[in-house]
């Protein structure tokens, strides 16, 4: 426990912290011991709403929410009944649904960030569709931005081949990431490299599969790295079918890197079918043909791999954090 936030202001909006754990430095987080200094905040009239990221916190949430006499909001992050399956046992994916269905009928209000989400909760009977609203995908577009495409950064990246076509792909390594798809993509892409930005349990057994092809793991990347890192690349390739949204294809996009990605999860959210073509590529589940298709055409036409990104880039502009924060305050 690490005392208590300041408040913080937004346009008409007050924040109160309430407090701070760091659940990794032990597995049990005493939210409990937190409950009588909420004390300070039960008489504040300010206080509107409370709003846990994760659905450990819940019940702690809960009983503050309970004593304020105030609505308690949940946002859904992670699927984890998509996950069950590729690292344990599948018959465990149906108490993880109720597991899911308890902690968000707790709740008032329920965030998900994308359609197909939202779509999965009224099929699994989580909560009724009324208590649903969709978070709009936000970025943050000054961080990632086309003018950090670095030199430096893309020798890196390339093994010291930067005139050579440079596919990235950044986030966690894990088995549910599909990340196994990306070798078979490379092996009919001869003359092009890939680097991988990110760390994660399936990183050791995705080198192994990449060695002595021409590939590059960078670990994990933070900052002014990272903005340079996605910047500095000619195309994003995202295999993974189990994004609740898709963070790093929004992050791609707002850096003026164009994706090709799958249409599975919430990345149609992010890519509509509306502006597909104009901002970046969607490929079937699977289809490794139209996969590598799209690749194709995005590293063969210089022209027009550049006015995708700057297209993507405009998108992004208009789905910053204030404005994605905006119309959920709207709906408080």
């Amino acid at each position: 426990m690490r005392g208590f936030p300041k408040s913080s202001t937004v346009p008409r909006l007050l924040v109160h912290g309430a407090f701070h754990v760091h659940c990794m430095e032990r597995f049990l987080c005493h939210w409990h011991s937190a409950l009588g200094s909420s004390q300070r905040l039960q008489n504040s009239s300010l206080t509107s709403f409370m709003h846990p990221h994760l659905e450990l916190w819940v019940f702690g949430a809960l009983a503050i929410a309970k004593l304020l006499s105030v609505p308690l909001v949940m946002s859904y992050h992670t699927h984890v009944p998509v996950y069950i399956p590729r690292y344990t046992f599948s018959w465990l994916v149906e108490p993880m649904w109720q597991i899911i269905r308890f902690l968000h009928r707790a709740a008032d209000l329920t965030l998900v960030p994308s359609a197909a989400i939202s779509k999965d909760f009224e099929t699994a009977h989580v909560i009724s569709a009324n208590r649903i609203r969709l978070w709009n995908k936000g970025v943050d577009s000054a961080s990632f931005h086309p003018r950090f495409r670095s030199h430096e950064m893309r020798v890196r990246l390339s093994d010291g081949e930067p005139e050579k076509p440079l596919i990235i792909h950044v986030g966690r390594f894990g088995r549910e990431k599909n990340l196994d798809f990306l070798k078979t993509v490379m092996d009919r892409l001869p003359g092009v490299r890939i680097a991988f930005i990110g760390d994660g349990p399936y990183r050791a057994e995705l080198e192994k599969m990449f060695e002595g092809m021409p590939a590059v793991f960078t670990g994990m990347m933070q900052g002014g790295e990272l903005s340079q890192a996605y910047a500095s690349g000619d195309v994003f390739v995202m295999p993974s079918e189990s994004e609740t949204l898709g963070q790093v294809v929004l992050e791609s996009m707002s850096s003026g890197v164009p994706v090709v990605a799958v249409r599975a999860g919430g990345i149609p959210d992010i890519i509509p079918e509306d502006v597909e073509g104009r901002t970046s590529f969607l490929f079937a589940p699977g289809d490794l043909d139209d996969c590598v298709g799209k690749i194709r055409l995005l590293l063969a036409d210089d022209e027009f791999r550049g006015d995708m990104g700057r297209t993507a880039r405009a998108a992004m502009e208009k789905c910053d954090w204030r404005a994605a924060s905006k119309t959920i305050r709207n709906e408080f």
